[in-house]
């Protein structure tokens, strides 16, 4: 069954389908992001919906089947939230990194330090002591500075990855959409009435 949508009604509907795609809330557990050729797949499907739709006579609007129209919106609704909940998990993801890796920098300057004291207080050998100590604390400072910066370029390489496929998705619905909104040309249909004249 096929029922004329207005290309404005089909524009709403998009956007709507969108909207209610960004205003899921994050998941609680590891999310499992749709694989960017589902997503693909679905909005290819959308452009050719769009593109094999039979023109209505004498006006440049399109007949569109409005059941599987919202079919591919409502999948494509389903499969976005995936990816922004991914991409939320990262971010929760390097913030939980940072943080165990501060704890774990700290519990090391910790050591250093009570080792460094133990070694201090006996006085047979200070001048050692202070020597090793100084070297575990540089060891550990060396250690913290790395693992932040290991962790940052984690994160870093992370959210380019992220930011790509948004970005590559928010180019294809630009892309459907622009394509929906292009205007079809006019298809000549000779009168039969009038072929004696």
């Amino acid at each position: 069954m096929t029922d004329e949508m207005d290309p404005v009604e089909i524009d709403a509907e998009i956007d709507e389908a969108i909207d209610d795609a960004l205003a899921v809330n994050a998941p609680e557990e590891l999310p499992v992001p749709a694989r960017v050729g589902e997503l693909q797949e679905i909005v290819d499907d959308l452009v050719l919906a769009v593109e094999g739709a039979r023109t209505v006579p004498l006006s440049g609007n399109v007949m569109l089947d409005r059941e599987e129209l919202l079919r591919l919106l409502y999948r494509l609704r389903d499969e976005l939230p995936d990816e922004l909940r991914a991409a939320r998990w990262m971010v929760r993801e390097r913030e939980s990194f940072v943080a165990r890796t501060n704890d774990k920098a700290r519990e090391m300057l910790e050591r250093a330090r009570e080792r460094s004291n133990e070694l201090i207080s006996e006085s047979y050998i200070v001048k050692e002591a202070v020597e090793e100590a100084n070297t575990l604390v540089r060891r550990a400072e060396s250690d913290a500075t790395r693992i932040r910066l290991e962790a940052e370029d984690y994160s870093e390489r992370a959210f380019e990855e992220t930011e790509s496929v948004l970005a590559d998705l928010l180019a294809q619905v630009r892309h459907a959409r622009a394509q929906l909104h292009q205007v079809r040309p006019r298809e000549e249909h000779p009168d039969p009435g009038l072929a004696g004249v």
